[in-house]
């Protein structure tokens, strides 16, 4: 009869404690979601910038070129040692 206690006594805390946990989580998206919104009203314009910069297919090939190139020259480097 003990056994059966302990085993709902410990399901109870592990519901209270699991309950608790998600309650958090619960009003800590909610706040984030306050937060966002409230930002939002004070600086309209600056959550929907859109980059102006647009790559070139040129632009985008040299970059991942020189971009290989750096890489490699890091590859080659841990390699040999000389961190």
């Amino acid at each position: 009869m003990a056994d059966t206690s302990l085993i709902t006594e410990s399901l109870s805390l592990m519901a209270i404690g699991m309950g608790i946990v998600f309650s958090f989580l619960v009003l800590l998206v909610v706040l984030l979601r306050v937060m966002s919104w409230f930002s939002a009203k004070l600086a309209p314009g600056q959550s929907e910038a859109v980059p102006s910069f647009v790559a070139t297919p040129a632009a985008a090939d040299a970059a991942t070129e020189e971009l290989i190139a750096v890489i490699g020259v890091a590859i080659n480097r841990y390699r040999s040692g000389m961190r």
